[in-house]
């Protein structure tokens, strides 16, 4: 089964190379703007949505590009997307990747010798070509089946003094992070205990997208067999 990963994250890469998975990776762009009122939980299964879309489309443009060779003979896909977020204890406010310093230093104010959580969704979307038409290339492609999980995570950070947050930004780690540090990275100075999936924390829940991809597999191969 073909497995895209719609994430240019080197970090959920890494890890499903890890379980030692074969996918395809394209990246896709998005308005990753909350909107008005928009809680965490609307908000990243938004995203993922959003991104799925996306890579469909992208897909349906450029399934016959040299990027995407193991796809050429296939005619069903695993499209995986995800999204990690923050959230502080109040429940309602997302801590996503900083602007710029004075973002990340005011997100990093309020986890400061407290918890917050980590959530990242992820959705399976199983994409197939139709048999509208004879010829491959003017098939369409169409989403079959999707599911979506959602994992959190509790982290809590030790006091942060300016010092620590002058020295972790000026490093450069935090540019591309939700919640402006990597636990994998040089904030895991920052943490002193964890409760849920390490794994959710860097990007990606990976026993249970495991979990959510062989569930997907398991819906094609039973398509396959009513076909």
């Amino acid at each position: 089964m073909t497995i895209i990963l719609a994430s240019g994250s080197p970090r959920r890469r890494k890890l499903l190379s890890n379980a030692k998975l074969e996918l395809d990776v394209m990246s896709v762009d998005i308005d990753e703007t909350p909107n008005d009122n928009e809680s965490p939980k609307e908000y990243i299964q938004r995203m993922i949505a959003a991104k799925a879309d996306a890579a469909i489309m992208q897909l349906k443009t450029n399934y016959h590009h040299d990027s995407f060779k193991s796809c050429k003979l296939a005619t069903s896909f695993i499209v995986l997307t995800a999204d990690t977020i923050g959230v502080l204890p109040d429940g309602h406010t997302v801590l996503v990747k900083p602007a710029d310093r004075a973002h990340a230093y005011r997100m990093w104010q309020q986890m400061s010798d407290s918890s917050h959580q980590v959530w990242t969704a992820v959705q399976a979307t199983l994409v197939s070509f139709t048999d509208e038409v004879k010829e491959l290339n003017d098939r369409p492609l169409k989403a079959v089946w999707q599911k979506q999980i959602i994992e959190s995570t509790d982290v809590t950070f030790v006091p942060l003094t300016q010092n620590m947050m002058r020295n972790y930004w000026d490093s450069g780690e935090p540019a591309d992070k939700a919640g402006g540090y990597a636990i994998q990275g040089l904030a895991a100075a920052w943490v002193t205990r964890i409760n849920g999936s390490y794994t959710n924390v860097v990007g990606l829940p990976l026993a249970q997208t495991l979990a959510l991809i062989d569930e997907a597999a398991k819906v094609q191969k039973s398509k396959n067999k009513q076909t």
